[in-house]
Protein backbone atom coordinates (compact mmCIF):
# COMPACT_ATOMS: atom_id res chain seq x y z
CA UNK A 1 0.00 0.00 0.00
CA UNK A 2 1.35 3.68 -0.84
CA UNK A 3 0.60 5.74 2.24
CA UNK A 4 0.55 9.12 0.56
CA UNK A 5 -1.69 7.45 -1.90
CA UNK A 6 -4.11 6.10 0.54
CA UNK A 7 -4.40 9.26 2.66
CA UNK A 8 -4.80 11.09 -0.03
CA UNK A 9 -8.11 9.31 -0.76
CA UNK A 10 -9.45 11.09 2.67
CA UNK A 11 -9.98 9.10 5.32
CA UNK A 12 -11.50 9.14 9.21
CA UNK A 13 -8.62 8.09 11.12
CA UNK A 14 -9.77 8.34 15.08
CA UNK A 15 -7.75 8.60 17.66
CA UNK A 16 -8.18 5.69 19.94
CA UNK A 17 -9.02 6.21 23.47
CA UNK A 18 -7.62 3.51 26.09
CA UNK A 19 -10.50 1.14 27.67
CA UNK A 20 -9.34 1.22 31.98
CA UNK A 21 -11.49 -1.14 34.47
CA UNK A 22 -13.13 0.49 37.62
CA UNK A 23 -9.79 -0.09 39.34
CA UNK A 24 -8.19 1.81 36.41
CA UNK A 25 -6.62 -1.35 35.11
CA UNK A 26 -5.86 -2.02 31.48
CA UNK A 27 -9.04 -4.15 29.77
CA UNK A 28 -7.49 -5.64 27.09
CA UNK A 29 -11.19 -6.98 26.01
CA UNK A 30 -12.75 -3.61 25.86
CA UNK A 31 -9.87 -2.31 24.12
CA UNK A 32 -9.94 -5.25 21.76
CA UNK A 33 -13.62 -4.44 21.10
CA UNK A 34 -13.22 -0.31 20.44
CA UNK A 35 -10.47 -1.76 17.78
CA UNK A 36 -12.96 -3.65 16.26
CA UNK A 37 -15.41 -1.06 16.37
CA UNK A 38 -13.42 1.54 14.23
CA UNK A 39 -12.51 -1.41 11.62
CA UNK A 40 -16.28 -2.41 11.46
CA UNK A 41 -17.03 1.43 10.93
CA UNK A 42 -15.04 1.71 7.90
CA UNK A 43 -12.45 3.66 8.58
CA UNK A 44 -9.15 4.37 7.02
CA UNK A 45 -7.03 3.56 9.79
CA UNK A 46 -5.93 4.23 13.54
CA UNK A 47 -3.53 6.54 15.28
CA UNK A 48 -2.65 4.86 18.83
CA UNK A 49 -0.54 5.94 21.30
CA UNK A 50 -1.64 9.58 21.01
CA UNK A 51 -3.13 12.49 23.54
CA UNK A 52 -6.75 10.40 23.08
CA UNK A 53 -4.66 7.32 24.22
CA UNK A 54 -3.26 9.22 27.43
CA UNK A 55 0.40 10.07 27.58
CA UNK A 56 0.30 8.65 30.79
CA UNK A 57 0.61 5.00 28.86
CA UNK A 58 4.27 5.66 28.95
CA UNK A 59 4.76 6.21 32.41
CA UNK A 60 7.08 3.59 34.08
CA UNK A 61 3.95 2.93 36.69
CA UNK A 62 1.71 1.77 33.61
CA UNK A 63 4.08 0.42 31.10
CA UNK A 64 1.37 0.12 28.88
CA UNK A 65 2.93 2.18 25.41
CA UNK A 66 3.85 -1.69 23.79
CA UNK A 67 1.09 -3.70 24.84
CA UNK A 68 -2.00 -0.96 23.80
CA UNK A 69 0.26 -0.62 20.22
CA UNK A 70 0.76 -4.10 19.94
CA UNK A 71 -3.12 -5.41 20.63
CA UNK A 72 -4.39 -2.82 18.53
CA UNK A 73 -2.01 -3.64 16.10
CA UNK A 74 -3.04 -7.35 16.30
CA UNK A 75 -6.39 -6.91 16.47
CA UNK A 76 -6.62 -4.54 13.32
CA UNK A 77 -4.65 -7.67 11.68
CA UNK A 78 -7.06 -10.08 12.74
CA UNK A 79 -10.35 -8.01 11.36
CA UNK A 80 -8.63 -7.06 7.98
CA UNK A 81 -7.98 -10.77 7.63
CA UNK A 82 -11.68 -11.04 7.08
CA UNK A 83 -12.02 -8.52 4.64
CA UNK A 84 -8.69 -7.32 3.68
CA UNK A 85 -8.70 -3.32 2.56
CA UNK A 86 -6.21 -0.53 2.71
CA UNK A 87 -5.52 0.62 6.51
CA UNK A 88 -2.75 3.08 7.85
CA UNK A 89 -1.78 2.21 11.26
CA UNK A 90 0.05 5.69 13.23
CA UNK A 91 1.59 5.81 15.94
CA UNK A 92 1.84 8.34 18.33
CA UNK A 93 5.56 9.15 19.06
CA UNK A 94 6.42 11.64 22.08
CA UNK A 95 9.42 13.20 24.12
CA UNK A 96 12.91 14.15 23.05
CA UNK A 97 14.59 12.50 20.37
CA UNK A 98 15.94 9.14 21.79
CA UNK A 99 12.59 8.76 23.43
CA UNK A 100 10.93 9.53 20.12
CA UNK A 101 13.39 6.98 18.38
CA UNK A 102 12.64 4.29 20.67
CA UNK A 103 8.69 4.87 20.36
CA UNK A 104 9.04 4.65 16.72
CA UNK A 105 11.41 1.54 16.41
CA UNK A 106 8.71 0.08 19.02
CA UNK A 107 5.65 0.89 16.74
CA UNK A 108 7.55 -0.74 13.79
CA UNK A 109 7.91 -3.80 15.10
CA UNK A 110 4.21 -3.78 15.74
CA UNK A 111 3.22 -3.21 11.89
CA UNK A 112 3.04 0.38 12.11
CA UNK A 113 3.31 2.55 9.21
CA UNK A 114 4.00 6.18 10.15
CA UNK A 115 3.76 8.16 13.70
CA UNK A 116 2.53 11.07 14.58
CA UNK A 117 5.11 12.91 15.86
CA UNK A 118 3.99 15.06 18.89
CA UNK A 119 6.29 18.58 19.79
CA UNK A 120 5.00 18.58 23.36
CA UNK A 121 8.36 18.19 24.83
CA UNK A 122 9.90 20.93 23.08
CA UNK A 123 7.98 23.77 24.69
CA UNK A 124 11.26 25.60 25.52
CA UNK A 125 13.01 24.59 22.51
CA UNK A 126 14.03 27.03 19.80
CA UNK A 127 12.39 25.95 15.87
CA UNK A 128 15.81 24.91 14.96
CA UNK A 129 16.23 22.74 17.75
CA UNK A 130 12.84 21.39 16.47
CA UNK A 131 13.12 21.00 13.03
CA UNK A 132 16.18 19.02 13.63
CA UNK A 133 14.54 16.32 16.17
CA UNK A 134 11.69 16.19 13.10
CA UNK A 135 14.84 15.23 10.42
CA UNK A 136 16.04 12.89 12.65
CA UNK A 137 12.87 11.04 13.21
CA UNK A 138 11.71 11.08 10.37
CA UNK A 139 14.75 9.17 9.07
CA UNK A 140 13.77 6.38 11.49
CA UNK A 141 10.09 6.34 10.17
CA UNK A 142 7.55 7.79 7.80
CA UNK A 143 6.26 10.92 9.94
CA UNK A 144 3.15 12.40 10.18
CA UNK A 145 3.53 16.35 11.44
CA UNK A 146 1.31 17.49 14.66
CA UNK A 147 0.11 20.87 15.22
CA UNK A 148 -1.14 20.61 18.41
CA UNK A 149 -3.03 23.53 20.31
CA UNK A 150 -1.69 25.01 23.51
CA UNK A 151 -4.35 24.15 25.49
CA UNK A 152 -3.83 20.01 24.99
CA UNK A 153 -0.11 20.48 25.98
CA UNK A 154 1.58 22.10 22.19
CA UNK A 155 2.42 25.33 21.47
CA UNK A 156 2.63 28.12 18.75
CA UNK A 157 4.47 27.47 15.90
CA UNK A 158 5.69 30.11 12.86
CA UNK A 159 5.12 29.61 9.31
CA UNK A 160 8.52 29.57 8.86
CA UNK A 161 8.64 26.27 11.00
CA UNK A 162 5.84 24.74 8.67
CA UNK A 163 7.77 26.14 5.29
CA UNK A 164 10.92 24.14 6.47
CA UNK A 165 8.99 21.47 8.03
CA UNK A 166 7.10 20.62 4.59
CA UNK A 167 11.01 20.03 3.02
CA UNK A 168 11.56 17.18 5.21
CA UNK A 169 11.35 14.37 2.61
CA UNK A 170 10.14 11.00 5.03
CA UNK A 171 6.72 13.48 6.49
CA UNK A 172 4.00 12.24 4.52
CA UNK A 173 1.09 14.22 6.15
CA UNK A 174 0.51 16.89 8.81
CA UNK A 175 -2.76 16.91 11.55
CA UNK A 176 -3.01 20.30 11.68
CA UNK A 177 -4.74 21.13 15.02
CA UNK A 178 -4.28 24.13 16.22
CA UNK A 179 -8.37 24.92 16.73
CA UNK A 180 -7.42 28.65 15.02
CA UNK A 181 -7.88 29.73 11.81
CA UNK A 182 -5.01 31.81 11.28
CA UNK A 183 -2.55 28.97 12.18
CA UNK A 184 -4.33 26.53 10.26
CA UNK A 185 -3.61 28.93 7.25
CA UNK A 186 0.06 28.95 7.97
CA UNK A 187 0.38 25.21 7.60
CA UNK A 188 -1.65 25.32 4.09
CA UNK A 189 0.53 27.73 2.95
CA UNK A 190 3.47 27.20 3.86
CA UNK A 191 2.87 23.27 2.10
CA UNK A 192 1.18 24.78 -0.99
CA UNK A 193 4.72 27.37 -1.22
CA UNK A 194 6.60 24.26 -0.36
CA UNK A 195 5.71 22.77 -3.90
CA UNK A 196 5.40 19.52 -2.05
CA UNK A 197 1.61 17.79 -3.69
CA UNK A 198 2.59 14.77 -2.10
CA UNK A 199 2.04 15.76 1.03
CA UNK A 200 -1.06 14.92 2.59
CA UNK A 201 -3.42 17.59 5.00
CA UNK A 202 -5.79 15.87 7.29
CA UNK A 203 -7.84 18.37 10.14
CA UNK A 204 -7.50 17.69 13.41
CA UNK A 205 -9.72 20.66 14.25
CA UNK A 206 -12.38 19.21 16.27
CA UNK A 207 -13.94 22.70 16.63
CA UNK A 208 -13.91 22.74 12.49
CA UNK A 209 -14.38 19.82 11.13
CA UNK A 210 -16.94 20.33 8.27
CA UNK A 211 -15.57 23.62 7.43
CA UNK A 212 -12.02 22.39 7.21
CA UNK A 213 -13.30 19.40 4.76
CA UNK A 214 -14.65 22.02 2.28
CA UNK A 215 -12.70 24.59 2.56
CA UNK A 216 -10.20 25.74 -1.16
CA UNK A 217 -6.93 26.90 0.39
CA UNK A 218 -5.59 28.92 -2.40
CA UNK A 219 -2.32 31.14 -2.48
CA UNK A 220 -0.02 32.41 -5.45
CA UNK A 221 2.61 30.25 -6.10
CA UNK A 222 5.45 31.55 -8.60
CA UNK A 223 2.55 33.56 -9.52
CA UNK A 224 0.03 31.56 -9.91
CA UNK A 225 -3.03 30.33 -7.99
CA UNK A 226 -2.62 26.99 -6.36
CA UNK A 227 -5.36 25.45 -4.47
CA UNK A 228 -5.02 23.03 -2.00
CA UNK A 229 -8.01 21.16 0.31
CA UNK A 230 -7.55 19.08 3.35
CA UNK A 231 -8.52 15.17 2.51
CA UNK A 232 -9.59 13.84 5.50
CA UNK A 233 -9.82 13.87 9.23
CA UNK A 234 -7.43 12.30 12.35
CA UNK A 235 -9.44 13.20 15.29
CA UNK A 236 -9.84 12.57 18.78
CA UNK A 237 -13.76 13.86 18.45
CA UNK A 238 -14.15 10.70 15.54
CA UNK A 239 -13.09 8.02 18.25
CA UNK A 240 -16.48 8.06 19.07
CA UNK A 241 -19.87 8.39 16.78
CA UNK A 242 -17.28 6.77 14.24
CA UNK A 243 -19.91 4.97 11.95
CA UNK A 244 -21.55 8.28 11.42
CA UNK A 245 -18.38 10.03 10.99
CA UNK A 246 -17.32 7.88 8.08
CA UNK A 247 -20.76 8.69 6.35
CA UNK A 248 -20.60 12.18 6.74
CA UNK A 249 -16.57 12.48 5.11
CA UNK A 250 -18.23 9.95 2.66
CA UNK A 251 -21.03 12.66 1.52
CA UNK A 252 -18.82 15.73 1.76
CA UNK A 253 -16.70 13.88 -0.55
CA UNK A 254 -19.49 13.18 -3.06
CA UNK A 255 -20.46 17.36 -2.47
CA UNK A 256 -16.73 18.35 -3.15
CA UNK A 257 -17.06 16.04 -6.24
CA UNK A 258 -20.25 17.61 -7.35
CA UNK A 259 -19.10 21.18 -7.27
CA UNK A 260 -22.26 22.48 -5.64
CA UNK A 261 -22.17 23.21 -2.17
CA UNK A 262 -25.30 23.29 -0.64
CA UNK A 263 -25.64 25.80 2.07
CA UNK A 264 -26.67 23.31 4.25
CA UNK A 265 -23.42 22.45 5.02
CA UNK A 266 -22.92 25.17 7.19
CA UNK A 267 -25.66 24.56 9.20
CA UNK A 268 -24.42 20.95 9.38
CA UNK A 269 -20.86 22.29 10.09
CA UNK A 270 -22.59 24.20 13.68
CA UNK A 271 -24.07 20.72 14.18
CA UNK A 272 -20.78 18.89 14.54
CA UNK A 273 -18.49 22.05 16.24
CA UNK A 274 -21.82 21.96 18.82
CA UNK A 275 -21.34 18.42 19.29
CA UNK A 276 -17.70 18.77 19.75
CA UNK A 277 -18.46 21.39 22.16
CA UNK A 278 -19.86 18.65 24.75
CA UNK A 279 -17.57 16.04 23.78
CA UNK A 280 -14.51 18.18 24.69
CA UNK A 281 -15.74 20.01 27.50
CA UNK A 282 -14.92 23.55 25.64
CA UNK A 283 -16.14 25.53 28.23
CA UNK A 284 -13.72 24.17 30.49
CA UNK A 285 -10.56 24.47 28.16
CA UNK A 286 -10.80 21.56 27.43
CA UNK A 287 -10.71 20.04 30.59
CA UNK A 288 -12.99 17.16 30.32
CA UNK A 289 -12.19 16.01 26.72
CA UNK A 290 -10.74 12.38 27.24
CA UNK A 291 -13.34 11.61 29.66
CA UNK A 292 -16.26 12.68 27.29
CA UNK A 293 -14.99 10.30 24.76
CA UNK A 294 -14.99 7.74 27.15
CA UNK A 295 -18.22 8.46 28.66
CA UNK A 296 -19.92 8.41 25.09
CA UNK A 297 -18.23 4.88 24.63
CA UNK A 298 -19.26 3.94 28.16
CA UNK A 299 -22.74 4.68 27.72
CA UNK A 300 -22.71 2.62 24.14
CA UNK A 301 -21.39 -0.27 26.72
CA UNK A 302 -17.84 -0.34 24.66
CA UNK A 303 -15.68 0.76 27.16
CA UNK A 304 -16.91 -0.26 31.61
CA UNK A 305 -15.57 3.15 32.89
CA UNK A 306 -14.57 6.83 32.26
CA UNK A 307 -11.29 5.88 34.27
CA UNK A 308 -8.35 7.85 33.36
CA UNK A 309 -4.78 6.69 34.63
CA UNK A 310 -4.75 10.41 36.07
CA UNK A 311 -7.64 10.26 38.19
CA UNK A 312 -8.03 14.14 38.44
CA UNK A 313 -9.25 13.90 34.60
CA UNK A 314 -13.19 13.60 35.06
CA UNK A 315 -15.81 14.98 33.40
CA UNK A 316 -16.48 18.68 34.02
CA UNK A 317 -19.66 19.65 35.86
CA UNK A 318 -22.67 19.80 33.55
CA UNK A 319 -20.94 17.51 30.66
CA UNK A 320 -22.76 14.89 31.28
CA UNK A 321 -25.86 16.94 30.78
CA UNK A 322 -24.20 18.54 27.72
CA UNK A 323 -23.90 14.69 25.87
CA UNK A 324 -27.50 14.30 26.73
CA UNK A 325 -28.48 17.15 25.41
CA UNK A 326 -26.66 16.91 21.99
CA UNK A 327 -27.08 12.96 21.17
CA UNK A 328 -31.05 14.25 21.69
CA UNK A 329 -30.34 17.19 19.35
CA UNK A 330 -28.73 15.38 16.52
CA UNK A 331 -29.59 11.78 16.56
CA UNK A 332 -28.72 11.77 13.02
CA UNK A 333 -24.67 12.13 13.75
CA UNK A 334 -24.46 9.71 16.53
CA UNK A 335 -24.17 5.49 15.87
CA UNK A 336 -25.74 4.36 19.04
CA UNK A 337 -27.43 1.46 16.84
CA UNK A 338 -25.23 0.46 14.59
CA UNK A 339 -23.01 0.14 18.07
CA UNK A 340 -25.83 -2.07 20.00
CA UNK A 341 -26.45 -4.27 16.46
CA UNK A 342 -22.14 -5.61 16.78
CA UNK A 343 -21.48 -4.74 20.20
CA UNK A 344 -21.59 -7.96 21.58
CA UNK A 345 -19.66 -9.98 18.57
CA UNK A 346 -16.57 -7.31 19.22
CA UNK A 347 -16.76 -7.62 22.92
CA UNK A 348 -16.68 -11.52 22.33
Amino acid sequence: MNLRSHLQEGHVIPAQPLALDAQRKFSERHQRAITRYYVAAGVGGLAVGVHSTQFEIREPQHGLFKPVLELASRTIDEELARKPRPFIKIAGLCGRTPQALSEAETALGYGYQAGLLSLGAFKQDTEADMLEHCMRVAEAIPVVGFYLQPAAGGRLLSYSFWRKFAEIPNVIAIKIAPFNRYQTIDVVRAVVESGREDLVLYTGNDDSIVVDLFTPFTFEVRGQPVTRRIDGGLLGHWGVWTHAAVNLLNEIKHARKSGSIDAAWLDKAIVVTDMNAALFDSANKFAGCIPGILEVLRRQGLVPSINCLNPHEVLSPGQAEELDRVCRAYPQLIDDEFVAAHRDVWLA
